[in-house]
């Protein structure tokens, strides 16, 4: 039976998906290059705005400013005119695992015997204990967070120089991650072998070398995109210039499909596809798989902007703005009361009631994950005069949670784990619901299944898991 909506209750947790975080590494002798880091993280800020930080080596220290918050409201002239260097890591962080707290921020710094050492994570670990467990008893852990076990292992691994010690802790880490390093003399930059999460490189027109979590960090400060760092590849820049290494091991890769649907920008490119052009193409297929008798076609800001405009063409109908967007008060500190809560969706959004008024709607949308924010954007278009609203989502039901880096929900938090597709329609308030295929999502971003992770659509998760796919007793997948 499917569940009341009640438009009353806040968004517990929120119905969007978060990704973990944003990484930039930039070698550039001659630049500023805490600047460019600076720049580089403000395209990545979609990717996290819990807290931010850069470190820069000038080949004898490392300093490091982080702290909580957007990257325009931790860092100013006077900061980044203390960052000098050559060699700067960057990060924005949304919390997966460790509590949003400064500590927790990143880079993170160590200081080990043979040198200062900052590291930016992007990602999930699985085995962080069984990690944590190999360190040196008399180890010190200040954070809270995967991402420091991973630092600490690194610190402390057997090998001759940082690529081996780099080699070890890959052997040994299972779950996702992608990451820039850098010690006083060199920036590295390495890979999980399954490449659950995104990380590239550019060469500077200048001179030097920047990596960062998608393409558009790149494009920002000028770099030349060149290709994605592979699956379980070292790349390392000194003053010998760029060198590369690949652990033993190929695995199964595992991108995590999202990057496509939802986490990277639309003017980011994933493995020489346009992500622009691939949620266009979702969009289109869409419109061909769950087609409906409508007068116009919306899309949900921002996200599922390129979808709505497929589907449109597709479809031949009329694409119009029904929704407008409010910037700036996505990420607040100044928390609403109870009845602002309560209008969440009319705080983030205004309708554009001239082209709601009398028509036919088609709203797209990315995802439906909790099924707290869908039926109020439903309400929104209807008390804007819209005569029907006919939901078309851009992704499979998520139906499982996520494992490796994606603050998704539990079981019990899964609107698709728990209902069917026509309960879901009738708890959202739509007059129609369709979601685009596996088989559709796969051909709009010309990936083969087994080149990405589905887990949340499946309940199949790639090796690095680390555990057994394990599927919730009466979910529904």
């Amino acid at each position: 039976m499917a569940r009341a909506f009640d438009e009353r209750a806040p968004l517990p947790g929120g119905d969007t998906l978060h990704e973990a975080c944003g990484v930039v590494g930039i070698y550039a002798p001659g630049f500023d290059v805490a600047r460019l880091a600076y720049f580089g993280l403000y395209a990545l800020q979609h990717r996290g705005q819990e807290s931010a930080g850069i470190a820069v080596s000038d080949g004898a220290s490392i300093v490091c400013h982080r702290e909580m918050g957007l990257l325009s409201s931790i860092f100013d002239e006077e900061i980044l005119a203390r960052l000098q260097g050559y060699i700067a890591v960057g990060h924005t962080r949304y919390s997966t695992t460790g509590s949003s707290v400064v500590v927790n921020a990143q880079p993170l710094l160590e200081r080990a015997a043979f040198g200062d050492v900052a590291l930016a994570h992007n990602g999930n670990l699985t085995n962080t204990d069984e990690l944590r467990d190999s360190l040196l008893p008399e180890t010190t852990l200040q954070a809270t967070s995967d991402s420091e076990v991973l630092a600490k292992a690194i610190v402390q691994a057997p090998g001759a120089d940082i690529v081996a010690r780099i080699r070890d802790v890959m052997t040994r880490a299972a779950g996702a991650y992608s990451i820039v390093m850098s010690t006083t003399d060199a920036l590295y930059a390495f890979r999980d072998p399954w490449g659950v999460r995104p990380l590239c490189y550019g060469r500077n027109p200048g001179g030097g070398y920047v990596f960062a979590s998608e393409s558009c960090a790149l494009a920002t400060v000028g770099a030349k995109y060149i290709r994605e760092i592979e699956p379980g590849e070292i790349m390392w820049v000194d003053g010998d210039g760029l060198h590369y290494d690949k652990i033993a091991q190929p695995k199964p890769q595992a991108l995590c499909m999202f990057e496509y649907i939802y986490f990277a920008r639309p003017d980011s490119v994933l493995n020489d596809r346009s992500i622009y052009m691939a949620r266009l193409e979702m969009g289109r297929r869409l419109a061909r798989e769950h087609p409906v008798a409508a007068d116009v076609v919306m899309a949900v800001p921002d996200s599922a902007i390129p979808g709505g405009i497929g589907f449109a063409q597709e479809s031949g109908l009329p694409y119009i703005e029904g929704l407008i967007k409010n910037r700036y008060i996505g990420r607040t500190f100044i928390s609403p009361d109870q009845r602002m809560r309560n209008r969440s969706v009319e705080l983030k959004f205004n309708p554009v009631m001239e082209n709601l008024r009398g028509q036919r709607v088609v709203v797209v949308d990315d995802s439906i994950v909790r099924g707290t924010t869908t039926p109020r954007i439903v309400k929104l278009l209807r008390d804007s005069g819209a005569t029907e609203v006919h939901v078309r989502i851009t992704s499979p039901p998520i139906v499982h949670p996520c494992y490796l880096g994606v603050d998704m929900a539990t079981y019990e938090e899964l609107i698709a784990a728990n209902m069917t597709i026509p309960e879901i329609c009738e708890a959202i308030g739509a007059d129609s619901l369709g979601y685009l295929s596996k088989e559709g999502l796969l051909a709009a971003v010309a990936r083969k299944r087994g080149e990405m992770c589905l887990g949340c659509l499946t309940g199949e998760y790639p090796e690095t898991y680390n555990g057994p796919a394990v599927v919730a007793s009466g979910a529904r997948g």
